[in-house]
């Protein structure tokens, strides 16, 4: 698979490859600017990714030493993990939106025995089975014996601000919020015209809010210190049709290839989740937990084969829809269940 693609216009996408991962690389996107190129993503924190990365730099006529700036879609470790290298190498910025950045430097400040305590607990309160949850406090014991330093993703140095136009000489890329998949994720919209003069309004580096043949997850990112109850399924929703509204010519994602008709995509991920929450209604005919709906919902694989980190993002996806049917009058929680039920109304 060729490494590089130019999308003409001053715009180029780098195969960045995911160390053992079904989606099997990240597309970093290079933007010439008058002051230097720019990255929108960077891959993830592997040296087989970085190796990747630089090479496909080179392939592109400059080096890693020449990035100017780094914009960041969303704080995940496939966009964002790279960032701080390619910052050592360059003294580039690093931009993401304010609620990324609080999440990153949430990352950078806990203990990561605090993490696995509050993942044990909201897995408990989901209705996970104790062997399971069992397993997390064995992770969390496990990391703490062997002294392993936290993870600490790179801590941007530029805020991204929703509806402003990046500072970037020489080139018009506005920044879009579009929440759900990440608290601060962003698309961003280059009002320019298509350089192959196609119908539509710019191009739109959508990272993973909008990807040609499958849905991106969403689940549940909270803080442990803040009671809010959040709907990203909601705002997601609510950002896929801001997004077909914009009509772009072609969108650029972070992920499998570019293509047109970003109206025509809206339409089947808003029918996929209206299906998926008319499909989680049935089963909630009888009160079941977020697990138990897990446990019930169609997933890419039975129940029986999915591995425990993906069953942690399941049940965080299955509690993310459970909340938009609450949020919607569709579902209620049981009063004084524990853990916590859901029926529907």
């Amino acid at each position: 698979m060729t490494q590089v693609t130019d999308h003409g216009g001053g715009v180029r996408s780098i195969r960045v490859p995911i160390p053992d991962n079904p989606l099997g690389t990240t597309l970093v996107h290079l933007v010439d600017t008058d002051l230097g190129p720019v990255l929108i993503d960077t891959g993830w924190d592997d040296p087989a990714s970085w190796d990747a990365l630089a090479a496909g730099l080179t392939a592109c006529g400059v080096s890693v030493a020449e990035v100017h700036g780094v914009v960041i879609t969303h704080h995940h470790p496939d966009h964002h993990g790279l960032s701080g290298k390619v910052r050592e190498a360059s003294g580039a910025w690093i931009a993401m939106h304010a609620l990324d950045t609080a999440i990153v430097r949430r990352t950078r400040e806990n203990r990561p025995d605090r993490w696995f305590s509050y993942m044990a607990d909201k897995l408990a309160s989901s209705g996970a089975p104790e062997e399971h949850v069992a397993l997390l406090r064995a992770a969390r014991t496990a990391r703490l014996s062997t002294g392993l330093p936290a993870f600490a993703p790179a801590l941007p140095d530029r805020e991204i601000v929703p509806g402003e136009l990046l500072d970037l000489a020489g080139r018009r890329l506005r920044a879009i919020w579009t929440p759900g998949h990440t608290p601060g994720h962003v698309c961003l919209h280059l009002e320019e015209t298509h350089p192959a003069a196609l119908p539509g309004n710019g191009r739109l580096f959508s990272g993973d809010h909008l990807l040609p043949k499958i849905t991106p997850h969403i689940g549940l990112y909270e803080d442990p210190d803040d009671a809010t109850v959040a709907d990203p399924l909601g705002y997601y929703l609510d950002a896929l049709e801001r997004v077909g509204r914009l009509n772009p010519a072609e969108v650029l994602p972070a992920h499998q290839h570019a293509f047109t008709d970003a109206p025509g995509r809206v339409r089947e991920l808003l029918a996929h989740h209206e299906d998926r929450l008319t499909g989680l209604l049935a089963l909630l005919s009888t009160p079941l937990t977020s697990w138990q709906l897990a446990e019930r919902m169609e997933w890419n694989r039975p129940w029986d084969q999915i591995p425990f980190t993906s069953r942690n993002i399941a049940v965080s996806e299955a509690e993310a829809h459970v909340r938009r049917l609450v949020k919607l009058g569709r579902a209620e929680a049981v009063t004084g269940s524990d853990p916590v039920t859901y029926v529907a109304l």
